[in-house]
């Protein structure tokens, strides 16, 4: 949820000027003026007092309009609310706005305009009645996206009107919020994982940091240790209260890698390869944090979304949903990449201990097939979702499904659980009958690591 803060306006500032304040002139106004001026030309040519009179008074009404609007003093605030201020695409937030009167005096009638960008549906307008000294009023509106980005809302705008309605004038606030749409995620079934026997969740696996009284590597007292761990002599020694350093929690790790490559994907839109394959990655980044692995999303280019741990994954200090709010904006605003391989991938992966890898994959050519077979050996457990974005275009030919299956088959090879995702394919149903099949060749004599293995 995010607030504006309150912006004060005031209907009588000059920073316009009074020649603005005629660029108001509705046309109401500009015909009054218009008939007024020409009426008095045809009273002095023709010498008729009566009509002068009318004349002039018709000039002078959008005159006084214009003069009475300008020097209106009176302030106005608003304020926005967005609920919530993150959304999944194709779900709806709501944005609630405040007109408060702050001046002394009561208002006429406004019109409030919200500034929106077009994906997010109709420029919203509302008519607010006259609002009482120190009144309030609120109204809201909804507004959705069926594609993930980063979306301003704002600045408001009120236009002030005279009672004969000869001039309009546009005021605007400074403030403005950010409407956050990530991609769509779906709850993914518990399934085996490899590398879940190290980290915390159903397995833990702990390695003792001290062997004994004279081999205790001590730490600061931090609020909540337990007393009965004082190190006492070495809290003489530093003359601060220290703690023995017993057992420390091995985390589990997880890297999750998105094939952004522009050359990988075909089509564009909500239903294209290339978002199928975002949201996959959003929900597998999810589910693993919920299980709590110390999770990294990296891509093609090598860069890595950190949490605060080391390394650049989400360390156990950093909170879960801290460390998903992180990387889903990441993945709200992430686009295409001009890079033409996965070789900076597999820099950031040469160095071994990655953990689990689950991959998100669009079209391969022997090259880049053979460069993410060698991301294999480097991981303690590997699947791969690879998209053929022809299929998800034009359809599947038979020349094209040979190739697809023979790059495929070259990663099986390798070490991979690798699942092949058709169009319009639920991530859910591919994630069971991967960790299914891992389970099941892992209680045979030709599985992989424990949990995903090779799938044939």
């Amino acid at each position: 949820m995010a607030a504006s803060g309150p912006v004060a306006m005031d209907g009588g500032d000059d920073k316009g000027g009074l020649r603005a304040a005629f660029g108001g002139l509705t046309t109401r106004g500009r015909s009054f003026l218009a008939a007024g001026i020409a009426a008095a030309v045809c009273a002095y040519v023709l010498g008729q007092g009566d009509l002068l009179r009318v004349g002039l008074l018709l000039a002078v009404l959008p005159l006084v309009s214009v003069t009475v609007l300008h020097r209106t003093r009176y302030r106005v605030t608003g304020t926005r609310r967005l609920a919530p201020s993150r959304v999944p695409a194709g779900s709806e937030a709501r944005v609630h706005l405040r007109m408060d009167n702050v001046s002394r005096l009561p208002t006429g009638l406004l019109m409030l305009q919200d500034r929106v960008p077009y994906v997010l549906g109709p420029r919203p307008r509302f008519v607010l009645d006259r609002v009482e000294a120190g009144g309030r009023r609120e109204v809201s509106y909804r507004v959705r996206s069926d594609l993930r980005g980063r979306y301003p809302l704002g600045p408001l705008q009120l236009r002030l009107s005279d009672p004969f309605g000869m001039c309009e004038l546009t005021r605007s606030f400074s403030a403005y919020d950010t409407l956050v749409v990530v991609p769509h995620t779906e709850p993914l079934p518990p399934v085996p994982l490899a590398g879940e026997s190290s980290g915390y969740g159903e397995g833990r696996q702990r390695s003792l940091a001290l062997a004994g009284d004279d081999d205790v590597i001590p730490r600061g007292y931090r609020y909540g240790d337990d007393l009965r761990r004082v190190h006492w002599r070495s809290t003489a020694r530093y003359g601060e209260l220290m703690v023995r350093r017993e057992e420390q929690p091995q985390r589990a790790r997880c890297t999750v890698l998105l094939d952004t490559r522009r050359t990988a994907y075909r089509g564009a839109g909500p239903d294209s390869a290339f978002e199928w394959a975002v949201s996959g990655a959003a929900s597998a980044l999810v589910h693993m944090l919920e299980r709590g692995f110390a999770v990294r999303l990296l891509t093609d280019a090598g860069n890595a979304v950190p949490g605060e741990g080391e390394g650049g994954f989400a360390g156990a200090t950093q909170a879960t949903a801290d460390a998903a709010g992180l990387m889903m904006d990441t993945l709200a605003e992430i686009g295409h990449s001009d890079g033409g391989g996965l070789a900076r991938a597999h820099d950031v992966l040469r160095g071994g201990g990655e953990g689990l890898l689950i991959a998100f994959l669009g079209d391969l050519d022997e090259e880049q097939t053979g460069m993410a077979a060698r991301m294999r050996q480097r991981s303690g457990g590997a699947v791969a979702f690879v998209l053929d974005s022809a299929a998800w275009v034009n359809g599947e030919s038979p020349a094209t499904r040979e190739a697809a299956e023979h790059r495929l088959r070259l990663l099986r090879e390798a070490g991979w659980t690798v699942v092949p995702v058709e169009p319009g394919a639920r991530l859910a149903e591919l994630w069971q009958l991967a960790g299914r099949h891992g389970a099941v060749t892992g209680s045979g004599g030709a599985a992989g690591p424990a949990g995903f293995g090779s799938w044939s």
